[in-house]
């Protein structure tokens, strides 16, 4: 199902919306006939990565404004100041209602996929992929995710179900690396890997004779990250986490590790800087 026709991206429209407008658009309705057409135009004022263009159409619906709305660029495409994003055209009373949510909800989310493309081309010709974390807004999960592959990154688990990985306090109340391991794996879903995060060699080399299929090396200096991945050897899968930065993440990616994963690709992406102009038709 694409992301976009997800129950919880209709309910977040309309919870959006609802938190918005309250009663109605005051201004509006006092200012602005329900008789008057509009068009409006959605550009950035900066350089961006565009993401969330299929909201538009599903925010307009469910204001319930018979706006039509056309598209001009696809999500995940480079955009320069003053590009247009899409132009809609329908009553001026529920174009300026909508105008605020849709231009929060598109800033956000370009503002992930702008910041993912960042940490994407400081790691080019790398083998490692930038992957996000489960540091998300609570109800954006989903599409804080989505804006991370518009901009060239990938997605770690999704929810607590998606995968096992064993992290410090879990190893403290298992009793330890080795007794986490073996549980996991014994009651593992087929086929599902265990992951074990670690912060010295010594847990890395006990993670692997536990026969954890993906270390997590976190909060690791560069060099430690290059030993780490010449002690694993390439027996299991290596991700670096933890003080993970533009300035930083070439020469992180550069120790060999399959995995970089950043939070801030989704807790502390700046919104970038879109607007909308509306013209009387």
């Amino acid at each position: 199902m694409d992301v976009f026709d997800l129950p919880a991206v209709d309910d977040l429209v309309r919870a959006a919306l609802a938190e918005d407008l309250g009663a109605g658009d005051l201004t509006t309705r006092l200012t602005v006939s329900p008789q008057t057409p509009a068009r409006a135009e959605i550009s950035p004022k900066e350089a961006v990565v565009i993401a969330g263009v299929p909201l538009i159409a599903k925010i307009c619906a469910a204001a319930g404004g018979r706006v039509s709305v056309t598209p001009q660029v696809a999500d995940g495409t480079r955009l320069e100041p003053g590009t247009l994003v899409a132009t809609l055209a329908g009553p001026a009373q529920t174009l300026l209602a909508i105008e605020r949510v849709t231009l929060n909800l598109l800033q956000h989310l370009s503002g992930i996929a702008t910041l993912t493309a960042r940490f994407v081309a400081a790691v080019a010709g790398c083998k490692c992929r930038i992957v996000d974390t489960r540091k998300t807004l609570p109800g954006l999960r989903v599409l804080q995710k989505y804006a991370v592959r518009a901009g060239g990154g990938f997605n770690h688990r999704l929810r607590l179900d998606d995968g096992i990985l064993i992290k410090n306090n879990h190893i403290t109340a298992a009793g330890g690396i080795t007794a986490a391991v073996a549980a996991a794996r014994a009651g593992a879903p087929h086929g599902l890997k265990v992951e074990v995060e670690c912060t010295t060699f010594e847990e890395v080399d006990e993670a692997l004779r536990a026969g954890a299929e993906i270390i997590l090396l976190d909060n690791m200096s560069v060099a430690q990250l290059a030993e780490a991945v010449q002690r694993i050897g390439g027996r299991a899968v290596t991700e670096a986490s933890g003080g993970i930065a533009l300035d930083n993440v070439r020469a992180i990616a550069q120790t060999g590790v399959d995995i970089i994963s950043v939070g801030k690709l989704t807790h502390s992406a700046p919104a970038v800087d879109l607007h909308m102009t509306l013209f009387l038709q």
